[in-house]
């Protein structure tokens, strides 16, 4: 990677909250430009929640022009009305990437906690304090959406670094 910058927008799906985290990842050092969470109205049609989703994605894309956006894969639900929510919502996600011609990754739950906080069996709070750490924050990131978004964008930029010390 030599000196190069990216800008990797995180993204934790959800159909009520997608949360996001946008940094600078340059010379091993990772800086938060912005984070937050895009929320939909309940009870309003999921059609159309999926296309505020969208949007705000979109503009997000154009606001940062990420050179990558990573994804949190889908690992493992209890409940499968929730999974398949997740799931269109992660695809307005992967849909709002592949327009914008960006270059995408997912990650699992666990490459996410391994790269941020050195292990797999992290729990959410482990992870949070080490995104706070990681990042020179003040507090830890809330809502936790946005949180677990900077720890998407931090492991993506850890697998990049990575990925380009082998390609040397």
């Amino acid at each position: 990677m030599g000196n190069s910058e990216k800008i990797i927008l995180g993204i934790d799906p959800g159909t009520a909250t997608m949360g996001y985290g946008v940094i600078r990842f340059k010379n091993q050092e990772i800086e938060s430009l912005e984070y937050g969470a895009l929320t939909t109205e309940a009870g309003i049609p999921e059609h159309i929640r999926l296309k505020d989703l969208y949007g705000g994605l979109g503009r997000l894309i154009k606001k940062h022009s990420p050179d990558v956006v990573a994804i949190e894969d889908i690992f493992y639900f209890k409940n499968k009305k929730t999974v398949i929510k997740v799931s269109q919502a992660r695809g307005a996600a992967l849909l709002a990437a592949a327009n914008s011609g960006k270059e995408c990754y997912s990650f699992t739950p666990l490459q996410i906690k391994q790269a941020v906080a050195g292990w797999g069996q992290a729990d959410k709070k482990q992870v949070q304090d080490m995104v706070k750490k990681l990042l020179n924050l003040k507090e830890i990131p809330k809502p936790d959406d946005a949180a677990d978004a900077l720890a998407v964008a931090i492991c993506c930029a850890y697998s990049l670094s990575t990925l380009s010390a082998i390609d040397m």
